[in-house]
């Protein structure tokens, strides 16, 4: 803590002491103030600063004797660790010099492209699960206008009606759930009141507004689209995940030139020897 305290200026900001001190030991090796001011916080002054190297010098000296035990306990896994290292040394780099031609070379996959994929693939993309478009709304038994609401909720084809039908349960503060992309049934059917262990399979087909009741309370439904286990998945659906495809595809390719490029370069500059393509 001394030495700590002897980094610290009389306006208490930490600076470099003239000559680099030695603040701790451990075996051979040895922690300078250079590397604890190297990593200090900019505004940290005063007691903050003392312990903050104090700190540090704590944790260094416990890392150092972990270090020396490991090594001891484990000798014949330093020349493991080493090669790991170097292998994640190198995947960086790799990582790295992949990623500058990515960021100059990568291009915005279009809509157009995407559906082109699409078209040429669409078996690939099958449901495993029906989804359904649809509407749920849910009032009182004892709403006076509830035959006003049902007759607009069926004609809300007409803008008119549709207008009135979403007005009256603004007005009326209805829970109204519009499912105007595609939902998976069972998140459609949590809307109204179901059990679990039953089969609701049969709403599927009947079409046109249909209705349930519990405790009081009305459940009028539409399902106006439906898609079943094993249809294919319409473009809306599955853009994303195309665009994703595309987007891998094209990181590949530009990475494989690049690869191809510098083999290229370096066999012209004789870098490069395969001796195994002598041995056939």
């Amino acid at each position: 803590m001394c030495i700590a305290a002897g980094m610290l200026s009389c306006g208490e900001m930490p600076v470099m002491p003239s000559d680099d001190v030695r603040l701790a030991r451990v075996g051979r090796k040895e922690l300078y103030s250079s590397e604890v001011l190297a990593i200090m916080p900019k505004n940290i002054t005063g007691a903050d600063s003392v312990q903050f190297v104090g700190s540090y010098v704590d944790r260094w000296i416990v890392k150092q004797l972990k270090v020396r035990q490991a090594e001891a306990m484990f000798p014949s896994s330093a020349s493991d660790i080493e090669n790991q290292v170097e292998e994640y040394r190198q995947s960086l780099l790799i990582k790295k010099f992949e990623q500058y031609y990515l960021d100059s070379e990568m291009t915005v996959v279009g809509d157009d492209e995407i559906a082109a994929y699409y078209d040429a693939h669409k078996t690939d993309f099958r449901l495993d699960r029906t989804v359904v478009k649809g509407t749920v709304v849910s009032f009182g038994e004892r709403f006076r206008q509830k035959e006003r609401l049902v007759e607009n909720m069926k004609k809300r084809g007409n803008a008119a009606s549709e207008q009135e039908f979403r007005d009256m349960c603004v007005k009326n503060n209805f829970p109204l759930y519009e499912f105007t992309e595609w939902t998976d049934y069972s998140d459609f059917l949590a809307m109204l009141p179901t059990v679990r262990s039953e089969s609701y399979e049969s709403l599927l087909g009947r079409g046109g507004v249909q209705k349930m009741t519990a405790d009081g309370i009305l459940y009028y439904f539409s399902i106006d689209s439906v898609l079943r286990r094993g249809d294919i998945q319409p473009l809306e659906m599955v853009s994303e995940t195309v665009k994703r495809i595309l987007e891998t595809q094209r990181r590949g390719e530009i990475i494989r030139s690049h690869e191809n490029e510098i083999i290229r370069a370096a066999a012209e500059d004789r870098h490069v020897k395969r001796y195994i393509d002598e041995e056939k």
